[in-house]
């Protein structure tokens, strides 16, 4: 390591980032608590209501590379500061909507949007390009860590807000909090690395268009998109639903809510230990072994009845595999491609992730609605873990070939 590289930019990126994605990831968790209260305030139905929290992961996805390229190609703070807006229109639209249209036009669309601009990509994107690249797995963990503390924070805190003054009040609360973000923008005002490791490859003058294009031929990074694909549908399958699952189980709402929340709080270790871990094994291994432990968690939580331990230590053991993906996930794009245009490539990846999570949290609750239960879903989650466990073998950590091929004459390792 150049020893002469300072890790402040990194650093500040690490606290302010991540508070920011603290804030969005803990809004995007805390909203599955309204899913009931709001069905039985309005007489909306589950599966209705249970659509706008899929539009919500869909929309997240749809602009997550949006939100990507504005990053790589305007810095991270307009993008961050524009979704400190947008959410705020959200929020409001959903505390005053009379309709179920317009309550999933302002959380499926609206909120979804806001989502991208403080996501994994644009946040990681920006600690990535700060930080020396021996040190970027270890990192990127502390990141995800950092953004999963909101995951189990802001999940109690609403539960309280929901029974303290109701769903209306809770979501006043939450637009108040989310306009900080706006702050804690600023503190990524830092600089990317100016001078990267000669070990790596930076393909300075290839154009976004001609990466993408690299990106679109190269297997590692479809394959990426496909298990990334699996993530969604897990995480917003649960993440939504959870709740609900409970109640029909015989359990109170506060369990449920609990169980998020220890899924955020285990979060937080797991996102460590596969930042630690990206450091020292090949990433592609580290992604097949969770998405297997996955599958195997699932399968031996519906062996047995379902109980308020049994829930709490299915969700704090899942809590451990929940975003550990990420880490090694944009890792691996970094590797394929170069730290230029991160934000973009993961965007990209992150899109296949809410595709899945589209499926997974409407799916879901048309599945609730036909069967009464979530036995159906919970069985396909187990077959998907085991297929994404088994592509993500064939993936190459390497720079990719169509990188190589498309090289121009002339480039020279320049800073991100």
């Amino acid at each position: 390591m150049d020893t002469k590289i300072s890790l402040r930019p990194a650093i500040m990126a690490l606290i302010f980032g991540g508070l920011a994605l603290s804030i969005m990831l803990g809004l995007r968790q805390a909203t599955a608590i309204l899913l009931s209260p709001v069905a039985q305030d309005t007489g909306w139905s589950i599966a209705g209501l249970g659509f706008g929290f899929a539009l919500m992961n869909l929309t997240w996805g749809v602009a997550q590379p949006m939100a990507g390229a504005l990053s790589d190609r305007y810095g991270p703070i307009p993008v961050m500061i524009g979704a400190v807006l947008i959410a705020c229109s959200g929020l409001l639209l959903m505390n005053l909507a009379d309709t179920l249209l317009w309550f999933n036009f302002g959380l499926g669309i609206l909120v979804g949007a806001s989502i991208a601009g403080c996501g994994f990509p644009v946040i990681l994107g920006a600690i990535l390009k700060r930080t020396p690249l021996e040190r970027r797995s270890m990192f990127q963990g502390i990141g995800s860590s950092v953004g999963s503390f909101g995951m189990f924070a802001m999940v109690l805190i609403a539960q309280d807000l929901v029974e303290f003054g109701g769903w209306h009040f809770a979501l006043w609360m939450a637009m108040a909090v989310v306009s900080s973000i706006a702050l804690m923008a600023f503190g990524l005002r830092t600089p990317t690395l100016a001078k990267l490791p000669s070990s790596e490859t930076n393909y300075a003058n290839l154009s976004l268009s001609e990466v993408l294009q690299c990106a679109g031929r190269e297997r590692g990074f479809i394959l990426l998109n496909l298990g990334f694909f699996v993530c969604g549908f897990h995480v917003a399958f649960i993440a939504t639903h959870l709740p609900n699952f409970a109640l029909g189980c015989g359990l109170t709402a506060e369990v449920g809510a609990m169980g998020l929340a220890l899924i955020g709080l285990f979060n937080m270790i797991g996102s460590l230990v596969a930042g630690w871990v990206g450091g020292h094994f090949p990433h592609r291994l580290i992604l097949s072994a969770i998405y297997g432990l996955r599958a195997l968690v699932i399968a031996i939580f519906m062996m047995f009845p379902v109980t308020e331990l049994s829930l709490y230590i299915f969700t704090a053991t899942f809590g451990l595999l929940w975003l550990s993906t990420v880490p090694s996930t944009n890792s691996i794009v970094a590797i394929l491609f170069g730290p230029k245009f991160v934000s973009t490539l993961f965007g990209v990846v992150f899109l296949s992730h809410q595709l899945g999570a589209f499926m997974g949290a409407w799916l879901s609750g048309l599945m609730y609605e036909a069967n009464g239960n979530y036995d159906l879903v919970w069985w396909i989650s187990i077959g998907l873990g085991v297929g994404a466990s088994l592509i993500h073998l064939p993936i190459r950590e390497e720079v990719s070939e169509q990188m190589s091929g498309a090289k121009t004459s002339g480039n020279q390792v320049i800073g991100s």
